[in-house]
């Protein structure tokens, strides 16, 4: 398939780029460096040669939600964001952007938000999971009661937010003690952002705000699997639900959820995926530079889906939520 969108691809600037050291055996960091670094040279190639018309542009994980002074987390956003802004300037036909967020003040990321939107004009967000805290292995999660103003915002300037994996501070991954290939992209990223999204599903949010559109990675981090599950254990036991939302969890990750094929090539999970949140709400992407495209695209350009199914996952859905109808050369 031509003219793919993909929208779960990275970069980094000097500020953030040793983040994703630790993702990468040392013989493979410089590789990675100079992929995760470049716009217009590799990605541009790969992208012709796989049949990519797009690619929206994210910084690289965790960067600014690992920053625990909120002053600077400000500022590496704001600069990620101008530096992007003047990539896609050069090539807005091949690139889009999402904005990095300070998601540890919700009052500035909010403010972020609308001025990438409005001066930048980016399509989204994408933000690294939870926000450190000031205090040693603090955790700022999104659910809480003082992000919902920020949600507003979101909600208000119908700006899809992507919520990408980061790792467990340490301080909470006593689990994986002795167990450390588990962290990272193996498990424990997508059990984290499964249980943060599942926080954002239970409270409520989406009842307020139910034009909130969320983006999740990896085929849905597990969550397609599990969701009927969520709903349904011991449903002898007649008692309400525990949680503060007005539906059943599987009604918010059918109508507020969307998904995308980023890092896990696999049919069987697309299917899986497919017959849960429906085949209007997955998208295509790669997970550049930490995956690579030609593995993803022969992936999906040969799954056993249909042609119209395909366009769809590869292109409409994409155009559609981020409205990008017309951007592509």
């Amino acid at each position: 398939m031509r003219d793919k969108i993909a929208l779960e691809e990275h970069f980094a600037t000097e500020d953030t780029v040793m983040d994703s050291a630790v993702f990468m055996p040392d013989d493979h960091w410089p590789e990675l460096r100079s992929r995760i670094l470049d716009i217009h040279d590799i990605r541009l190639r790969q992208m012709d040669e796989h049949g990519i018309g797009m690619m929206l542009l994210s910084l690289n994980a965790p960067a600014v939600q690992a920053i625990p002074d909120v002053s600077r987390a400000i500022d590496v956003a704001r600069r990620a964001n101008d530096f992007l802004a003047e990539q896609i300037g050069k090539r807005p036909d091949r690139f889009q952007g999402f904005a990095a967020l300070p998601m540890q003040d919700p009052e500035a990321a909010a403010l972020e938000l609308e001025r990438c939107k409005k001066d930048l004009g980016f399509c989204g967000a994408l933000v690294n999971g939870f926000s450190n805290g000031s205090g040693e292995g603090a955790m700022r999660y999104y659910d809480q009661s003082e992000y919902w103003p920020f949600w507003e915002v979101a909600h208000e300037l119908n700006m899809p937010f992507y919520l990408h994996p980061r790792n467990p501070l340490p301080e909470h991954a006593k689990i994986y003690e002795g167990h450390e290939w588990l962290l990272g992209p193996a498990w424990a990223f997508g059990h984290e952002t499964a249980v943060h999204a599942l926080r954002l599903m239970g409270s409520g949010l989406f009842d307020k705000y139910p034009r909130l559109n969320i983006v999740l990675g990896h085929l849905g981090e597990g969550l397609p699997y599990s969701m009927w599950r969520i709903d349904n254990c011991n449903a002898w036991v007649k008692a309400p639900a525990k949680h503060k939302a007005k539906h059943k969890i599987a009604h918010y990750f059918q109508n507020n959820f969307h998904i995308t094929t980023s890092g896990n090539f696999r049919t069987q999970a697309l299917i899986n995926a497919m017959l849960e949140i429906g085949p209007d709400r997955i998208m295509f992407s790669t997970d550049w530079p930490f995956e690579n495209v030609d593995h993803a695209v022969g992936w999906f350009d040969a799954a056993a889906i249909s042609e119209a199914d395909r366009r769809k996952i590869g292109r409409l859905n994409a155009e559609a939520l981020f409205g990008l109808g017309g951007m592509l050369r």
